[in-house]
């Protein structure tokens, strides 16, 4: 298990989400329209404001309540309605069907097929998710059913550093914007 993963500014929620696999998973599951490092230091702001990370009593605390932790200045997401459901959600998958230990999800994987199965069951975890948490899973923490999930191209996974996290994310960036042009050219030919 790695000391930390570089995925924001803050050493502490690097430890927080190196360390326990419901912040890990916390932070894939809010992973969208905004940065990494709002992303994955969204569970430590919401352990800070709830008291703890306990996927069961998450599950069962009140809706308004987790949005509240979730709207609180500064915000966890940009749509905290939408993202406090969401994992409100996934902690309800981890304390029904893991018992409450979200490291079953990967531990107790019999191969690569049934980790990518457990992963893209979770709620909002589709393709994406599922290859740049696999590639977490394989290169950070050495899960062997997490292998074949690595893409050929570059990764959250491969991040191992703050450097390499700005690498990671100017290599998405211009990832997307030739995916654009190759969806224009084709729209126009």
């Amino acid at each position: 298990m790695p000391e930390a993963l570089y995925f924001t500014d803050s050493d502490e929620a690097n430890r927080l989400i190196a360390s326990d696999p419901l912040a890990l998973l916390i932070g894939f599951a809010i992973d969208q329209q905004v940065a990494v490092q709002q992303a994955f230091s969204g569970p430590l702001k919401l352990r800070e404001r709830i008291g703890h990370l306990d996927a069961a009593r998450i599950a069962a605390m009140d809706p308004a309540e987790l949005e509240a932790a979730f709207r609180t200045t500064p915000a966890i997401h940009r749509f905290p309605r939408a993202m406090a459901q969401r994992v409100q959600e996934l902690c309800a998958v981890v304390a029904d069907e893991y018992g409450g230990d979200a490291s079953r999800i990967w531990t107790e994987a019999a191969d690569t097929a049934d980790l990518k199965k457990r992963i893209g069951a979770l709620p909002g975890f589709g393709k994406m998710k599922i290859t740049g948490f696999g590639s977490v899973l394989a290169l950070r923490f050495g899960v062997e059913q997490a292998q074949e999930l690595v893409p050929e191209y570059p990764c959250l996974g491969g991040v191992d550093s703050p450097e390499a996290l700005a690498e990671y994310q100017a290599a998405k960036r211009a990832r997307k914007a030739a995916l654009r042009a190759e969806k224009a050219a084709a729209a126009h030919a």
